[in-house]
């Protein structure tokens, strides 16, 4: 046993108040999800108070039964997207919420019931909070996971079980609050055995030998001594501040005001901390239980309050607040450590520093709106090889060993094909015909001549001649001629690129 605490939530009829959610008409119907199970078709889950359908049940003896019946196909995928989604949403309460597919949720609460006025208060709140979205929830409290889930099965709702409670709590609940697999649970049935506590009594090793490992392990965490794993639906955020509001935010300038108080505070721990953020992420908890987010990116850390607040005017027109946000936080997803450049230290220092976080800032506000990069060399000598595209914050160096050629000031993505006259077959271009017009070359320098790289062109490609031309018009040029001179055809010409 541990000191932890943890509050448990079953939801019975999560496809079905996916489905209400979706379709509101179906308010008040009786409504229920069916799949196929071999060649079978059968009911999944069930929503219909007052009558003797049940999940498992034949779908042609649901429908014989109760021809009104609304039904839906099941949906898993989207039944654990609207599961992790209510994991976010928990996230209000604790910093460590887990989902627990398919249908539970784990909200680590040691430390946090002091916030609601403890835990018979917490439990209420995330309860109520669930029923107005229209989900139906057994909540329970307990120091063991798996207990606090069996008892959430069982139809305990509002269960604060103190510590020590756990086996006597759970020794008479039938087997089938565990989650076992069909065949082992009627295997356990066979033998006889009925409920938690005549499992718990047995001996281990004939039990491990007969129905394996899947048992042990839910032995184990049943009891506490080796319980399950359970990934945080997002990891503890380090640098988290948040705003809760009595009266739901629906406006844009009142969404505005909250998340300036919000960027004052995140940056005033940043600063203490040393740090600087990088990523920053601000989610929106609307009253209908929907979360939404917002991610904004910065190229150099930074813990500047404006700078910050004018990369989320970019994006907070993407917020839909519907009926109201009721909580909006902020979190520095990603930050660095962040020296601020002290005053009067002469241009070397801060003014460089600031000339620099000034073009970051300029970078950051265009990379909202359109891509931003950079080029950077690579070790190629072929021209459409030589450059690219790389983060416009990254370090770009250049050792020498990979010279190549001078390159244009516009180098084209695709060589175009040009017909040019030299006066030697293999001399300098003397005429070219560009843009439906013959222009007079009145200067040419060259040739460059580059050979294919063997080590990844395919055998048997040209090299190429490079020559840098003016024409008579103005236009200066960087034309190439592929392959060797022949005879037998004429050279291939092209104009890859515009001088300066």
């Amino acid at each position: 046993m541990t000191g932890r605490r943890y509050l448990v939530l079953q939801l019975p009829q999560l496809p079905t108040d996916r489905v209400r959610h979706a379709e509101p008409d179906l308010q008040g119907q009786p409504l229920a999800c069916w799949s196929t199970n071999g060649s079978r078709r059968v009911l999944t889950a069930v929503d219909a108070p007052g009558t003797a359908l049940h999940a498992g049940q034949a779908l042609a003896d649901a429908q014989a039964m109760h021809p009104g019946l609304v039904l839906r196909p099941a949906e898993p995928a989207a039944d654990l997207a609207l599961l992790e989604r209510l994991a976010l949403w928990a996230l209000r309460f604790t910093p460590l919420a887990s989902a627990d597919p398919p249908d539970g949720l784990v909200l680590d609460i040691t430390g946090c019931t002091d916030l609601s006025g403890g835990e018979a208060p917490l439990l209420a709140r995330v309860s109520a909070g669930l029923g107005r979205g229209g989900i139906a929830a057994r909540a329970v409290i307990a120091s063991v996971v798996d207990v606090a889930a069996a008892l959430a099965r069982a139809g305990q709702h509002g269960t604060i079980l103190p510590h020590g409670q756990e086996r006597s709590a759970i020794e008479r609940l039938p087997l089938s609050v565990l989650r076992l697999p069909h065949d082992c649970l009627a295997g356990l049935h066979r033998l006889g055995l009925q409920r938690v506590g005549d499992l718990l009594r047995q001996p281990r090793a004939p039990l491990t030998r007969r129905f394996g490992r899947v048992l042990l392990d839910a032995l184990d965490a049943l009891t506490g001594e080796r319980p399950r794993t359970l990934a945080p639906v997002r990891p503890p955020p380090e640098y988290e501040v948040a705003g809760n509001f009595v009266e739901p935010i629906v406006t844009r300038p009142g969404i505005d005001r909250a998340v300036d108080r919000l960027l004052e505070q995140l940056c005033e721990r940043l600063t203490e901390a040393g740090q600087g953020a990088r990523r920053v992420t601000l989610r929106a908890f609307r009253v209908d239980r929907d979360v939404q987010e917002l991610t904004i990116g910065t190229g150099l850390p930074t813990r500047t309050p404006a700078h910050l607040r004018r990369l989320f005017a970019e994006v907070l027109e993407r917020l839909e607040p519907d009926l109201g946000f009721e909580r909006i936080t902020l979190q520095a997803d990603v930050t660095n450590p962040f020296a601020a450049a002290q005053d009067g230290m002469g241009v070397i220092g801060p003014g460089r520093h600031r000339a620099a976080e000034a073009l970051g800032e300029l970078l950051d506000r265009l990379s909202q709106r359109l891509p931003v990069w950079r080029l950077s060399p690579t070790e190629s000598h072929w021209p459409e090889r030589a450059m690219r595209e790389v983060d416009a914050f990254a370090e770009v160096t250049r050792d020498g060993s990979w010279p190549g050629l001078a390159q244009p000031v516009r180098l084209l993505p695709r060589p175009l094909p040009l017909m040019v006259v030299a006066a030697v077959p293999d001399g300098p271009p003397a005429r070219v015909r560009l843009d439906g017009s013959v222009h007079a070359v009145i200067w040419a320098d060259g040739p460059e001549r580059i050979e294919a790289e063997w080590w990844r062109e395919p055998e048997g490609r040209p090299g190429r001649d490079y020559y840098r031309v003016a024409l008579a018009s103005g236009a200066r040029l960087w034309i190439g001629r592929a392959g060797p001179i022949r005879a037998d055809e004429p050279p291939r010409w092209f104009l890859h690129g515009y001088l300066a």
